[in-house]
């Protein structure tokens, strides 16, 4: 029986060695899906390959979707700036692009450091950089305003762009199928082991939310087979009003807002009521 008993606490041992030393690699996937597969053009859409720079010196890849594809068109509602979850690249997420611009809305969206064409890494601050060199490039470059700017993130995205959000002022954010932290998250994974005493990989969600000052949408499906339904609720219930809670249906990578008529309907709703608000307000202050 003893020898058993070694056995299990050796791989017991074992096992929350792996967690803690390897858990970056349960994090990010950056290999899977790393070819560029499409471009925006496939789905009939002009667009700009645009480069970034981080605070680290890194040369990140994007493209920017305008709104306005052919003289004369209306002007934007405003610009998105997409986070992308944990796999793949841009060129996976051609139908969410479509979505936004026929919404009205001008699209920025980049891969992070080690995914895609980028070089380097992925890790948590370095995903922060990222979404900060992002928001430069619009704010600066583009000289969009921020109230003008909407802060969209899936699943790990979802993280980045609350942490963006807390410290940036973003007409909006909408977080799709985001969890309230990665130690929350392994919790429900593994409930035999101490993940919380073993991760230092954060993305407490739920805490950024709680700085966050911008009207936010959190959409999330009770049939989510990664993150569960209550990180969706327990996201809502932590964000400051004005706030906004759109129950999708199927699984975690088919429940996002885009696949149904109904759901870009709502999207379309929040965004047209709170994008360009902050700016009218301010405008009307200062008269």
């Amino acid at each position: 029986m003893w020898r058993v008993l070694r056995i299990l606490l050796t791989a017991y041992i074992g096992f929350a060695l792996v967690l803690y030393f390897f858990q970056s690699h349960l994090v990010f996937y950056p290999e899977t899906g790393r070819e560029m597969i499409a471009a925006p053009s496939q789905v009939g859409l002009s667009y700009e390959d645009i480069r970034l720079t981080t605070d680290d010196g890194l040369s990140l890849h994007g493209w920017f979707i305008p709104a306005a594809q052919k003289e004369n068109a209306p002007q934007p509602h405003g610009t998105v700036l997409f986070l992308h979850g944990n796999a793949g690249n841009i060129s996976h997420r051609l139908d969410s692009l479509q979505m936004f611009h026929n919404l009205g809305y001008n699209t920025l969206i980049f891969d992070y450091r080690g995914y895609g064409n980028n070089d380097g890494s992925p890790s948590e601050q370095g995903t922060y950089l990222d979404a900060e060199a992002a928001w430069r490039y619009l704010t600066e470059q583009r000289r969009i305003p921020s109230c003008r700017i909407v802060l969209f993130g899936e699943s790990l995205g979802g993280a980045v762009a609350s942490w963006l959000a807390a410290r940036q002022k973003p007409a909006a954010l909408v977080i799709a199928s985001g969890f309230t932290s990665v130690p929350d998250l392994a919790q429900h994974f593994y409930p035999f082991m101490p993940v919380r005493w073993l991760a230092h990989l954060r993305y407490d969600t739920r805490e950024n939310l709680q700085a966050v000052a911008a009207p936010v949408l959190i959409a999330h499906s009770p049939e989510d087979e990664i993150i569960p339904f209550e990180h969706g609720r327990a996201l809502y219930a932590a964000a400051n009003p004005p706030k906004r809670f759109l129950e999708l249906a199927g699984g975690h990578n088919d429940g996002f807002i885009f696949m149904r008529e109904p759901w870009v309907e709502a999207l379309g709703d929040f965004l047209d009521e709170h994008a360009g608000a902050t700016c009218i307000r301010l405008g009307e202050m200062s008269k």
